[in-house]
Protein backbone atom coordinates (compact mmCIF):
# COMPACT_ATOMS: atom_id res chain seq x y z
CA UNK A 1 0.00 0.00 0.00
CA UNK A 2 1.36 3.39 -0.89
CA UNK A 3 1.27 5.75 2.08
CA UNK A 4 -0.18 9.13 1.19
CA UNK A 5 0.91 11.89 3.54
CA UNK A 6 -1.43 14.60 4.78
CA UNK A 7 -1.09 17.54 7.10
CA UNK A 8 -4.34 19.46 7.17
CA UNK A 9 -7.45 19.10 9.34
CA UNK A 10 -9.10 20.59 12.43
CA UNK A 11 -11.70 20.04 15.10
CA UNK A 12 -14.14 22.31 16.83
CA UNK A 13 -14.03 20.03 19.86
CA UNK A 14 -10.26 20.16 20.42
CA UNK A 15 -8.68 21.88 23.40
CA UNK A 16 -7.48 25.47 22.92
CA UNK A 17 -4.13 25.82 21.18
CA UNK A 18 -2.27 27.07 24.20
CA UNK A 19 -3.24 23.83 25.95
CA UNK A 20 -2.02 21.74 22.99
CA UNK A 21 0.60 19.48 24.52
CA UNK A 22 3.42 20.21 22.11
CA UNK A 23 2.70 23.69 20.78
CA UNK A 24 5.67 26.00 21.22
CA UNK A 25 6.16 29.51 19.96
CA UNK A 26 9.14 30.02 17.67
CA UNK A 27 9.43 33.60 18.90
CA UNK A 28 11.11 34.89 22.07
CA UNK A 29 10.07 32.88 25.13
CA UNK A 30 8.75 35.74 27.32
CA UNK A 31 6.90 37.69 24.65
CA UNK A 32 3.22 38.37 25.35
CA UNK A 33 0.86 36.64 22.91
CA UNK A 34 -1.88 38.92 21.56
CA UNK A 35 -5.53 37.90 21.47
CA UNK A 36 -5.44 37.60 17.66
CA UNK A 37 -2.24 35.57 17.75
CA UNK A 38 -3.73 33.20 20.34
CA UNK A 39 -6.83 32.79 18.15
CA UNK A 40 -4.72 31.94 15.08
CA UNK A 41 -2.64 29.46 17.09
CA UNK A 42 -5.87 27.92 18.37
CA UNK A 43 -7.23 27.37 14.84
CA UNK A 44 -4.02 25.72 13.64
CA UNK A 45 -3.63 23.59 16.76
CA UNK A 46 -7.23 22.39 16.43
CA UNK A 47 -6.26 21.40 12.89
CA UNK A 48 -3.49 19.15 14.18
CA UNK A 49 -5.60 17.76 17.03
CA UNK A 50 -8.25 16.55 14.56
CA UNK A 51 -5.63 14.70 12.54
CA UNK A 52 -4.30 13.04 15.68
CA UNK A 53 -7.86 11.96 16.55
CA UNK A 54 -8.29 10.66 12.96
CA UNK A 55 -11.59 12.56 12.87
CA UNK A 56 -12.10 15.63 10.70
CA UNK A 57 -15.72 16.14 11.76
CA UNK A 58 -16.56 19.85 11.85
CA UNK A 59 -13.21 20.98 10.49
CA UNK A 60 -14.81 22.86 7.61
CA UNK A 61 -15.55 25.66 10.07
CA UNK A 62 -11.80 26.33 10.43
CA UNK A 63 -11.46 27.19 6.72
CA UNK A 64 -12.97 29.88 4.52
CA UNK A 65 -15.39 28.68 1.84
CA UNK A 66 -12.93 29.90 -0.81
CA UNK A 67 -9.88 28.26 0.80
CA UNK A 68 -7.12 26.63 -1.22
CA UNK A 69 -5.01 23.71 -0.03
CA UNK A 70 -1.58 22.88 -1.47
CA UNK A 71 0.20 19.70 -0.44
CA UNK A 72 3.66 18.50 -1.40
CA UNK A 73 3.58 19.89 -4.93
CA UNK A 74 -0.13 19.39 -5.58
CA UNK A 75 -3.11 21.73 -5.73
CA UNK A 76 -5.87 20.06 -3.73
CA UNK A 77 -8.55 22.73 -4.34
CA UNK A 78 -10.83 23.95 -1.57
CA UNK A 79 -10.71 22.43 1.89
CA UNK A 80 -14.14 20.88 1.29
CA UNK A 81 -12.77 19.12 -1.81
CA UNK A 82 -9.59 18.11 0.02
CA UNK A 83 -11.58 16.71 2.92
CA UNK A 84 -13.93 14.72 0.68
CA UNK A 85 -11.36 13.31 -1.73
CA UNK A 86 -8.04 13.21 0.11
CA UNK A 87 -7.96 13.82 3.84
CA UNK A 88 -11.13 11.97 4.85
CA UNK A 89 -10.25 8.73 3.02
CA UNK A 90 -6.67 8.85 4.30
CA UNK A 91 -7.69 9.26 7.93
CA UNK A 92 -9.81 6.12 7.58
CA UNK A 93 -6.71 4.20 6.40
CA UNK A 94 -4.59 5.21 9.41
CA UNK A 95 -4.31 3.48 12.76
CA UNK A 96 -2.55 6.52 14.27
CA UNK A 97 -1.11 9.92 13.38
CA UNK A 98 1.02 11.70 15.98
CA UNK A 99 2.78 15.06 15.86
CA UNK A 100 5.88 15.97 17.87
CA UNK A 101 8.41 18.82 17.97
CA UNK A 102 5.58 21.19 16.99
CA UNK A 103 6.52 24.87 16.73
CA UNK A 104 4.56 27.80 15.35
CA UNK A 105 5.39 31.37 14.40
CA UNK A 106 2.68 33.93 13.57
CA UNK A 107 3.00 37.43 12.17
CA UNK A 108 0.42 39.89 10.93
CA UNK A 109 0.49 41.79 7.65
CA UNK A 110 -2.42 44.20 7.60
CA UNK A 111 -5.68 42.22 7.89
CA UNK A 112 -4.09 38.79 7.42
CA UNK A 113 -2.12 36.44 9.63
CA UNK A 114 0.81 34.49 8.23
CA UNK A 115 1.74 31.35 10.12
CA UNK A 116 4.60 28.89 9.79
CA UNK A 117 4.45 25.54 11.56
CA UNK A 118 7.24 22.98 11.82
CA UNK A 119 6.83 19.51 13.22
CA UNK A 120 7.68 15.84 13.02
CA UNK A 121 4.93 13.31 12.49
CA UNK A 122 4.52 9.56 12.58
CA UNK A 123 1.79 7.69 10.74
CA UNK A 124 0.86 4.06 11.31
CA UNK A 125 -1.49 2.62 8.70
CA UNK A 126 -4.16 0.00 9.29
CA UNK A 127 -1.64 -2.50 7.83
CA UNK A 128 0.99 -1.40 10.39
CA UNK A 129 3.15 0.41 7.83
CA UNK A 130 5.01 3.31 9.43
CA UNK A 131 5.99 6.66 7.91
CA UNK A 132 7.99 9.26 9.83
CA UNK A 133 8.45 12.70 8.33
CA UNK A 134 9.64 16.21 9.09
CA UNK A 135 6.97 18.67 7.96
CA UNK A 136 6.38 22.35 7.45
CA UNK A 137 3.18 24.25 6.74
CA UNK A 138 2.54 27.87 5.86
CA UNK A 139 -0.94 29.29 6.25
CA UNK A 140 -2.71 32.53 5.49
CA UNK A 141 -5.67 33.38 7.73
CA UNK A 142 -8.12 36.27 7.72
CA UNK A 143 -11.00 37.29 9.93
CA UNK A 144 -14.38 36.35 8.51
CA UNK A 145 -17.42 37.23 10.57
CA UNK A 146 -15.13 38.17 13.46
CA UNK A 147 -13.32 34.78 13.49
CA UNK A 148 -9.98 33.77 12.05
CA UNK A 149 -10.23 31.22 9.23
CA UNK A 150 -7.64 29.52 7.07
CA UNK A 151 -7.72 30.94 3.53
CA UNK A 152 -4.68 29.14 2.18
CA UNK A 153 -2.50 26.33 3.51
CA UNK A 154 0.59 24.81 1.93
CA UNK A 155 2.37 21.89 3.52
CA UNK A 156 5.19 19.57 2.61
CA UNK A 157 7.23 16.87 4.26
CA UNK A 158 10.33 14.77 3.82
CA UNK A 159 12.09 11.91 5.52
CA UNK A 160 14.23 13.07 8.44
CA UNK A 161 17.98 13.09 7.81
CA UNK A 162 19.55 9.74 8.52
CA UNK A 163 16.39 7.79 7.65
Amino acid sequence: MKILLIIVAGSLLAKPALAHPKAEHAQEPRRTVTTDEAAVIDILSRDKAAIEKLDATGTEALFSADSTIFETGGVEGSYANYLAHHLGPELKAFKSFKFSDYKIAVRFEGPVALATETYTYRIVTAKDEVAERRGVATSVLRKIGGRWKIVSMHNSARKPKGS
